[in-house]
């Protein structure tokens, strides 16, 4: 499985965050990973220089062998929460379209 990594000018230590990320995603979507040919992570600040709240993003998109790709976005006040929920938002999306393919 591949993984590629964006982030926008406002995400300081992304080789840091990269790796351990990197890491989680396998573990997370270990279980489809045969299934998986790509997944993008795109983690960025939507107000930049001004501070707000959940304002950091994180998208996943997996791209999936045979199917069109899949994406989910989470917000939220820091990055490893914002990937944290787009890890789990993703592995439920990947769970239920595998169960609905499997019933049919």
């Amino acid at each position: 499985m591949q993984i590629q990594f964006n982030t926008d000018s406002t995400i300081e230590g992304h080789e840091r965050l990269q790796t351990y990320f990197s890491e989680e995603l396998e573990k997370t979507l270990s279980r489809f990973e045969d299934k998986i040919t790509r997944v993008e992570v795109h983690l960025g600040d939507e107000n930049k220089d001004k501070f707000g709240t959940d304002d950091k993003r994180c998208l996943i998109e997996v791209r999936l062998a045979g199917l069109n790709p899949m994406a989910v976005t989470h917000n939220a006040d820091t990055i490893e929460k914002a990937f944290s929920g787009a890890s789990d938002k993703i592995k439920r999306v990947l769970a239920t379209t595998f169960e609905k393919m499997k019933s049919h």
